[in-house]
């Protein structure tokens, strides 16, 4: 029959092990903070210029655009897959270099088709080699409803972009940026986050013009 270990050996024995455990977690939580391997909790280096363009262009977050919430930390975001009008596969990282407000859309969400003139007049004024309006939609079932949606509001300038398994939706939600719908961010060239909004804006007003201009060229709106 085996013999039972005393208390005091067990308790001796253990002392290592917890003493270990609270040096490796204290260590663990060290390099979270102070970074390992390039890792770091301040997120992305890369992305520091979306952060100071967010804070640069805060000020003009008022009026019809007062609900953006701006970037405070550097946020690379996921590289976003889809497909055009064509079926053909793109990605965020298509648009690299251009400032990008990406829109998450559906037919079965009023406020988005409330929002999709808005996000037309926004597109037509600022069109261009630096900024691109990128809508999104994610029906999943039938595909010529949204083209049709779009067709009937005479919605030609916006480019249709679809993602029937709605997972763009799910990798937004993975980094906290998708709550509902719709849903917009405001990406730099490198594919950061500059800015957030969670529910509809009139994209086509002056207020989110000179937002957005300012965000792609900082002399647009004297900052």
């Amino acid at each position: 029959m085996p013999e039972t270990p005393s208390p005091r050996p067990t308790a001796t024995r253990r002392i290592p092990i917890v003493v270990g455990a609270v040096v490796i977690g204290g260590l663990i939580g060290y390099l979270g903070v102070t970074g390992f391997g390039g890792l770091t909790t301040g997120g992305d280096p890369a992305c520091r210029a979306a952060v100071a363009t967010a804070k640069r262009i805060a000020p003009l977050a008022h009026g019809e655009v007062a609900a953006l919430t701006m970037a405070s930390k550097p946020l690379k975001l996921p590289d976003l897959a889809f497909e055009d009008a064509d079926g053909k596969p793109k990605k965020l990282s298509d648009w690299h270099g251009k400032t990008v407000l990406v829109n998450l859309w559906a037919t079965w969400c009023v406020p988005c088709r409330r929002e999709m003139p808005a996000l037309e007049a926004l597109q037509a004024k600022l069109e261009g080699p630096n900024f691109e309006m990128v809508a999104i939609n994610i029906d999943t079932r039938d595909l010529d409803r949204p083209k049709n949606f779009l067709k009937a509001a005479n919605l030609t300038r916006l480019g249709f972009f679809n993602d029937q398994k709605a997972k763009v939706f799910q990798d937004l939600k993975s980094v906290g940026r998708a709550l509902g719908m719709p849903t917009s961010v405001l990406v730099d060239g490198q594919g950061c986050e500059i800015a957030t909004i969670a529910g509809p804006a009139e994209w086509g007003s002056d207020d989110a013009v000179k937002l957005i201009e300012a965000a792609v060229k900082p002399s647009a709106a004297g900052l």
